[in-house]
């Protein structure tokens, strides 16, 4: 097997999020509610997007997030998703870059325009968001990068990209290419949305990945099982490895009759968006440089502690000096 060039290579959700502070009255003037999230099409995202205040510009999408925390917990991490030859998707190519991310796909020059969140922060903290999913849903086999994917150690799969037709396919591609390869596969079930829609897809999809990263509301619709014990079991029966989260509770980790519980990191709930993918991130970091199951998990918890503390789905903190004991 030839060296690794990457520990973890992401595949998800190429979206810029575009954050910006709004009066009450502009949710008004939308007629949007505070504080929900709603998916909108490319003629309405162009309205709001020239309707809203200057903000903020990011990388963001699902898997994208933990490819960030990643790098900065000092992995070598690579991300391929989709966007569009415009502005935004300049956007999200100089800032995933500039967090030491590598995103070799190349941006499509025909299609929809790159995907964006639009998140509207009101005075009280609430953030209602309005995302154009655009470019991105247009992954295919055809930007499966198999150089990155043969020289990562772990490919993470990021469920909320798992919905179109080509987006199956390209992550049925990416599995048999790591696999080839002798690499090792993740996949993330993203939300309980998405296991819904497509259940007997993800239950194939599991039992071809080696990792399976899913909270306790996500593993019981997978399985349709009312009891977080009985879904964990029955997981660990068709997965290698299992990291199930619990919110406050922690996280289980099962690999074959291997069981490890992991206390959650003490954090003041602030915003709990992007928790999952943080401690995704922590996780892998911990895994491709060999650590045992229980340091991955607590790698994991500071990782979604950091998270959970702060508005935003990144550590705005360098984690580095709080896990240096821990990958050293």
């Amino acid at each position: 097997m030839r060296e690794t060039t990457l520990d973890i290579l992401g595949i998800g959700n190429a979206i810029v999020d575009v954050l910006a502070p709004v009066g009450d009255d502009f949710l008004s003037r939308h007629a949007m509610r505070k504080g929900s999230m709603a998916l909108i099409d490319q003629a309405a995202a162009e309205r709001l997007f020239q309707a809203m205040p200057p903000g903020r510009q990011s990388s963001g999408g699902s898997a994208a997030n933990s490819c960030v925390v990643a790098a900065g917990l000092g992995a070598r991490v690579g991300f391929l998703g989709k966007v569009a030859a415009d502005p935004l998707g300049a956007a999200f190519r100089a800032d995933i870059a500039a967090a030491g991310v590598a995103f070799p796909t190349p941006p499509a020059t025909s299609g929809a325009p790159t995907a964006r969140c639009l998140i509207l922060v009101s005075p009280d903290a609430q953030r209602t968001m309005n995302t154009y999913l655009g470019a991105c849903v247009g992954f295919g086999p055809e930007d499966v990068d198999q150089g990155a994917v043969r020289g990562a150690a772990i490919t993470y799969l990021e469920g909320y990209l798992f919905d179109p037709p080509a987006a199956q396919a390209a992550f049925r591609a990416a599995v048999a290419i790591a696999h080839d390869a002798g690499r090792r596969v993740a996949l993330s079930l993203s939300d309980p949305f998405c296991v819904d829609r497509h259940r007997a897809a993800f239950r194939a999809l599991v039992r071809e990945v080696d990792i399976l990263f899913a909270n306790e509301v996500e593993i019981c619709a997978l399985y349709e099982e009312g009891d977080f014990a009985t879904a964990a079991a029955r997981a660990a029966g068709e997965v290698k490895l299992a990291a199930l989260t619990r919110g406050a509770a922690g996280s289980v980790i099962l690999c074959g009759a291997e069981r490890v519980e992991v206390a959650a990191e003490p954090a003041r709930a602030i915003d709990t968006t992007g928790a999952g993918d943080a401690y995704a991130a922590g996780f892998l970091a911990g895994l491709a440089r060999g650590r045992g199951l229980d340091v991955c998990g607590r790698l994991g918890s500071i990782a979604a502690a950091a998270v959970i503390g702060q508005y935003g789905a990144r550590p705005h903190e360098d984690l580095r000096p709080r896990v240096a004991a821990l990958l050293d």
